[in-house]
């Protein structure tokens, strides 16, 4: 599903920009609208998988709202279609995110946990990878037909939605006399003051790191023709989908306030770069590290949620976790693309630095109470 999704999304933007004619501040709003809908659905997906005890019939579901919004993206003439068909894709999204992860931590011994995260992470950037290559050479073998190119992300949609229906296979649930509602207050109590910190940390990090749209819009800048957009994600993705899984086995034998702290560093460094300049050297590095600090952090994260949520409330903290991030992330793409718009792409970048120095100072001060490697 991510072939799928990249190999529109890594376009998308030059497409709404050169094709439609939008403004980076549209791209910000189109991109941070359909990533808070994925996220704050996940919230009500996390809870109903809880309360049904089951996790894979809502991941089917959300994967087949991707699979059925891909037609759309080629059909749009005007960016209202192609908002239709993102909040669609980012509302499948939504839905089957919490209940996955939550699957991933249910079958997973916690003394593994961290790997897990970090290997699903890796895999998942695979497809990341695949779809911005597979969109950069359809690009130049098609004249820069954006549309053509939209008609294949269907095949890659459905071929994951056959997968997971057809060859996953969901462990026996523990039964239950009664499903009990999972945000009753008396669960909601819970949840422990370190999950919620989490989750106060989870939305500082969300706000400073705004859509990798914008990492391809700062590679335009710098001369990248529109065939060649899909080269930042792929760029991006080639350091991600190593890195997630070596930090995610490291995460189950160190600090994670530690290993948190240095990937908020590395996005530091990554947004400073970026606003130095659009020379090639500049640009390249930039993503190498915006890549990195996601391999960093993206697992982890996860892992910490996990850590810190009783298991019977996992899909649930997931959700109340995603909700958060999602309106952090709608936010945070909103106010880029106003810096933008009015003040330029270097400041955009400054902007991200300053945010994300304030969450590694939340970080420092209190690691003490986010959970350390089993």
């Amino acid at each position: 599903m991510d072939t799928s999704s990249e190999l529109i999304h890594s376009l998308l933007p030059v497409f709404l920009v050169t094709s439609l004619g939008a403004s980076a501040l549209t791209v910000g709003l189109i991109d941070g609208a359909g990533e808070a809908t994925a996220l704050i659905v996940k919230v009500f997906s996390g809870v109903l998988s809880d309360y049904w005890g089951k996790r894979k019939p809502l991941a089917v579901l959300g994967y087949g709202l991707g699979a059925i919004s891909k037609p759309l993206f080629a059909l749009a003439t005007g960016a209202g279609l192609v908002v239709a068909a993102r909040l669609i894709d980012r509302v499948g999204k939504g839905i089957r995110g919490a209940p996955r992860d939550a699957l991933v931590a249910d079958i997973v011994p916690p003394e593994l946990r961290g790997a897990a995260f970090g290997l699903r992470q890796s895999l998942d950037t695979v497809g990341a990878f695949l779809g911005p290559a597979l969109a950069m050479a359809l690009m130049l073998l098609w004249a820069n037909d954006f549309r053509a190119v939209f008609w294949v992300a269907i095949v890659p949609g459905f071929l994951a939605v056959a997968l997971l229906f057809f060859g996953v296979r969901e462990p026996e649930a523990k039964p239950r006399e009664h499903a009990v509602n999972p945000i009753r207050r008396d669960n909601l109590d819970r949840l422990s003051n370190a999950y919620w910190w989490v989750v106060g940390i989870g939305a500082a990090f969300t706000l400073a790191r705004f859509s990798e749209a914008f990492l391809v819009l700062r590679a335009r800048e710098g001369g990248l023709p529109v065939a060649f957009a899909p080269l930042v994600l792929i760029g991006m993705n080639a350091v991600y989908a190593p890195s997630a899984y070596p930090f995610g086995k490291l995460s189950d034998r160190m600090s994670h306030g530690a290993l948190l702290a240095l990937g908020i560093v590395v996005l530091i460094a990554a947004d400073l770069v970026l606003a130095h300049s659009t020379g090639w050297i500049w640009i390249a590095t930039g993503i190498g590290l915006w890549g990195l600090h996601m391999g960093i952090t993206q697992g982890l994260l996860s892992t910490m949620v996990a850590d810190t949520a009783p298991v019977d409330l996992r899909g649930t903290a997931f959700g109340f976790f995603n909700l958060v991030s999602g309106l952090a992330t709608l936010l945070a793409s909103v106010l880029a693309g106003l810096l933008w718009d009015r003040l330029g792409a270097s400041f955009t970048f400054m902007a991200g630095a300053a945010f994300s120095a304030i969450a590694l100072g939340a970080v420092v001060w209190r690691s003490s109470i986010i959970p350390a490697a089993r």
